[in-house]
């Protein structure tokens, strides 16, 4: 019995080599270090306001504490970059529109941290409603990633329903902000 990987590298047919321990290596690099660029970035844009305004704002009954948030997203964006790297290592037919879709959610995701803290001195509550309306599409933009990560190779797939169902919980706390400041 073959493990999904190699039922993938099998799948790309055409000749098609897997890569070298070396690329493969530097491949999970590159995507752990994209995952790690999008969340420093984002660590950037909410660090002075998750002390500042929000510290102060109405927050959903159910918001868990801040501490929780590190921890959570750390593990997330792990998985998000060791399912990208499953599906890239492949080398099926289809990796390539995946990645697109994988980019796609990532500058999503990238996007949201900004609108809903950076921007909220700015422009008030219109930050958090403009913050629902990425999430509610990043939150679509994972699950067409998760469509196009599960036919090349099913744990990629597994590896982002925990980041959707954290973006389906955030963005509960998102409408809640949005409602209430």
């Amino acid at each position: 019995m073959k493990l999904d990987g190699e039922q993938g590298m099998a799948a790309a047919g055409g000749g098609s080599r897997p890569y070298s321990a070396a690329v493969q290596a530097a491949g999970l690099a590159g995507f752990l270090l994209a995952s790690l660029l999008v969340a420093a970035l984002g660590g950037l844009a909410s660090a002075a306001n998750v002390t500042g305004w929000y510290a102060a704002a109405d927050k959903a009954p159910w918001s868990p504490p801040n501490g929780v948030f590190g921890p959570v997203w750390t593990i997330l964006y792990a998985a998000m970059a060791l399912a990208a790297w499953l599906v890239w290592r492949q080398r099926a037919d289809g990796t390539r529109q995946a990645m697109v879709v994988y980019g796609i959610q990532l500058a999503l995701n990238l996007a949201w941290t900004p609108a809903f803290f950076a921007l909220y001195p700015a422009l008030g509550t219109a930050a958090l409603w403009l913050g629902l309306a990425i999430i509610l599409a990043l939150i679509a933009a994972v699950t067409v990633t998760v469509l196009h990560f599960g036919p090349i190779n099913r744990m990629a797939g597994l590896l982002l329903l925990p980041y959707i169902s954290w973006l389906v919980f955030a963005a509960s706390l998102n409408w809640w902000a949005a409602v209430h400041n």
